[in-house]
């Protein structure tokens, strides 16, 4: 196991997010240990690892929803905890899992949550408000569905919403110039329970926010084949561990997956898409099982 870690780490210098030797425990129990990798500017990261590897408590980090029990993240060099919340909020976004809502609010309403962290106390949406809304919605082509009631649209549909809300968030437009600051979008298991169909409409669409503006994404999955399309390089996470990382090509390999998820597979290049495709075709006998509840 420790060879897979072998060049595993580039340098964190001039890059845009960065954790260095991060670990985060829930009292007393450690679910990441000494947890390091970057994100270029314009890099599309993925953390990839079953259910249960850590996964989600690290894009919580990346975030600064939680903070290290040791180690260092950083965002453009500057350690998260020293950065105000305002100014993270025009830098960073999350895409939960899952969007649970009190009230049955429009499309256009979901959108213009992600203004809240630029407005001030008691302070109402304005019409810049809605007009980023709006272009957000445009961008993730969904601006179509801005008066449906958010409970009554499909499940890619939705994700699509939830990654629009995340651009208003930000605060600017595809057509603006590029002298901003570059932003960073954070996708929780993006298209868990979707179906295929809806699956390739988040791709295509993270695919474009990522040509078209620039953004750099970090993306939780334990799905290869979609990190494989839409990734340039990855961070193998298992029970709170880095495996391997860097670029997809060189790390999804059938040793890899195999230390992964303890199955045999054949990875190979896609013909047609040209990306990195998994088929799985056997379990791997384990010796005991994973008991740990990581998160």
């Amino acid at each position: 196991m420790d060879s897979l870690r072998s060049g595993a780490v580039r340098s964190l210098e001039c890059e845009l997010l960065q954790a260095a030797n991060v670990s985060f425990a829930y009292k007393r129990h450690l679910v990441l240990r000494e947890v390091s990798f970057d994100l270029a500017p314009g890099g599309v990261l993925g953390i990839l690892g079953p259910n249960g590897s850590g996964k989600t408590t690290l894009l919580r980090l990346l975030g600064g929803l939680l903070r290290p029990t040791a180690g260092r993240i950083a965002l453009d060099g500057c350690d998260l905890g020293n950065i105000a919340k305002a100014t993270l909020a025009q830098r960073m976004a999350m895409v939960p899992q899952e969007t649970h809502l009190a009230f049955d609010y429009s499309v256009l309403e979901i959108a213009l949550m992600g203004r809240y962290p630029h407005l001030r106390s008691f302070e109402v949406e304005g019409p810049e408000d809605i007009e980023l809304a709006r272009a957000a919605l445009a961008e993730t082509d969904t601006a179509m569905l801005e008066q449906r009631a958010f409970m009554t649209l499909s499940g890619g549909e939705k994700q699509r919403v939830v990654i629009a809300s995340a651009l208003a968030q930000f605060g600017r437009r595809v057509a603006d110039s590029g002298h901003r600051p570059v932003e960073v979008l954070l996708l929780d298991e993006p298209t868990a329970s979707l179906d295929l169909g809806y699956q390739l409409d988040v791709a295509s669409t993270l695919r474009r926010l990522n040509r078209d503006r620039s953004t750099s994404m970090v993306i939780s999955t334990h799905d290869l084949n979609f990190a494989a399309s839409v990734c340039d390089r990855v961070v193998l996470l298992r029970q709170g561990r880095v495996l391997a990382a860097g670029p997809i090509r060189d790390v999804l390999r059938p040793d890899t997956v195999r230390a992964l998820y303890d199955v045999e597979a054949t990875v190979e290049q896609h013909a047609m898409t040209g990306h990195m495709t998994v088929v799985p075709w056997a379990r791997r006998a384990t010796t005991a099982p994973n008991t740990h509840e990581e998160r």
